[in-house]
């Protein structure tokens, strides 16, 4: 949403119209849980077009809270709440399509990841398993997570799986919340996380230049995604602005 639209949300949303039918009915035990937070109002009554209510604040419990001193390292900006179903908290979400709640749940997936990989006995060859999969959410500026580590403090392993990770989420086409772009639009778009220290410049130079993105179209994607890739203008617009 954008913010000169906020306005026009918030007028929207005062808007009334009278409710006739108990809004406790039919609904979960859960629901009805976090309505009795606030004792029903007598019917009809009146109420504003949108709204965040009591029962749209869903708490986190103390369990779900890692400390800066947890074992892992973890260092995250927890919400207070665990979820918030607010109607205008939602609607006016000014980047993307998540709230900080949903995005924090999004992201809990590479936390539990590394708590349980490392807690099984890997076999000496295999000891970096836990870094290298829990890793591939880190940014070489320190400003990634679980746990905020710049590119010098990731091994090159760890460095690859980002880069891996995100060309296979970008080539996709299974995914129902996003169509998959064509090769030409995942370089590019990688192009421009690597200028903001997202991924890093000289593995992903070698992934350009040693052609596995290529290798991976041709086994993996659909040929009408792949089209031709001017990898030069990628690696020499970068150099150009290195020096």
């Amino acid at each position: 949403m954008a913010p000169e639209h906020l306005g026009r949300l918030q007028c929207i949303a005062a808007r009334t119209w009278l409710r006739t039918l108990d809004d406790r009915i039919g609904i979960s035990h859960e629901e009805r849980e976090r309505k009795a937070m606030v004792p029903a109002a007598p019917l009809p009554v009146q109420e504003a077009l949108l709204a965040d209510k009591p029962e749209h604040a869903i708490a986190r419990g103390a369990a779900e809270h890692i400390g800066t001193d947890n074992p892992w390292g973890f260092r995250l900006d927890t919400p207070a709440l665990r979820y918030n179903r607010g109607e205008l908290y939602n609607l006016s979400i000014g980047r993307g399509t998540l709230t900080a709640e949903d995005r924090h749940k999004i992201n809990d997936h590479i936390v539990q990841t590394i708590v349980m990989l490392s807690q099984l006995p890997f076999p000496k060859h295999l000891q970096q398993v836990p870094e290298i999969a829990g890793g591939h959410h880190e940014k070489m500026d320190g400003t990634g997570y679980p746990k905020r580590l710049t590119g010098s403090e990731m091994s090159p392993l760890a460095r690859m799986m980002a880069i891996a990770d995100i060309f296979e989420a970008l080539t996709a086409i299974d995914r129902p919340y996003k169509k998959g772009k064509t090769l030409s639009e995942a370089i590019a778009i990688m192009a421009r996380m690597r200028d903001e220290q997202h991924i890093d410049a000289e593995l992903f130079a070698l992934f350009l230049r040693a052609g596995v993105y290529r290798d991976y179209a041709q086994r993996f994607m659909q040929p009408q995604y792949v089209d031709a890739v001017d990898i030069e203008r990628y690696l020499g617009a970068h150099a150009s602005a290195q020096k």
